[in-house]
């Protein structure tokens, strides 16, 4: 390996910085999203299995069909053994007639797989860097401020971040006012950060944190070392 190629990959990286916005859109201030987290390379294969066995989770696996012993009826003989010229038939609920048995059919079965924390964690970072490199991830002070919920603001809010149609905003889960605004909007899909997936990152266009949920998002998700951050003020307004 030549020595730029060994530089290039012992080099920190640096923290994204990101405006924190507010309703009126305008910025109060600004926050670090920490390289670890936010900047690290996709890996499309292990986000595509984690994906996968997030899906085969979600699945009820009920599926069920009845043999031909679990089917009610058809102990008698239909018609004698010989001398009909048909073949020899002992039941009407043999796989070959209707309202027979199925032979093979799907029975209940558990379609979830195991997957490592570490997996989960990787993935998620990998998912969460894509967004952050495409400019997809916001910072919001509040989502709808004081203690009345309202869906008008909410959506105005949103609207305001981005043109795009689907957002991924985690909320804290005692701020009921945010909760109970986003509710009947179709395109927004509430989560709390310690519920925050591949899934529904990958499936959204937009991922939405406000402070609080981002400092407990990374709190939880990095070294206990790492301290929570407040929005740094513009130097250059207050000059």
């Amino acid at each position: 390996m030549s020595d730029a190629v060994s530089t290039d990959l012992t080099k920190a990286k640096t923290n994204l910085k990101l405006d924190v916005k507010t309703a009126d859109g305008k910025t109060n201030g600004s926050v670090e999203l920490p390289a670890e987290i936010f900047d690290v390379p996709a890996n499309i294969p292990l986000m595509h299995q984690v994906v996968i066995a997030q899906q085969a989770a979600a699945r009820q696996g009920t599926h069920a069909t009845k043999t031909r012993g679990q089917v009610s009826g058809g102990g008698a003989k239909p018609y004698r053994q010989k001398g009909t010229g048909r073949a020899r038939q002992g039941s009407t609920r043999a796989p070959q007639f209707t309202g027979g048995g199925v032979v093979h059919g799907p029975q209940p079965r558990d379609y979830s797989q195991r997957t490592p924390k570490k997996m989960k964690a990787a993935a998620l970072r990998s998912a969460l860097s894509d967004r952050a490199r495409n400019d997809r991830i916001h910072v919001i002070d509040e989502l709808v401020a004081g203690q009345v919920p309202s869906t008008k603001v909410a959506r105005k809010f949103l609207e305001l971040l981005s043109e795009r149609r689907k957002f991924l905003v985690v909320l804290g889960r005692e701020d009921l006012t945010a909760w109970k605004s986003v509710a009947n909007l179709p395109f927004v899909a509430p989560i709390a950060p310690d519920q925050l997936n591949t899934y529904d990152v990958l499936d959204s266009d937009e991922v939405v944190f406000s402070v609080e949920t981002l400092n407990a998002f990374i709190g939880a998700n990095t070294k206990p070392s790492t301290e929570p951050q407040a929005p740094v003020a513009d130097e250059s307004k207050e000059a």
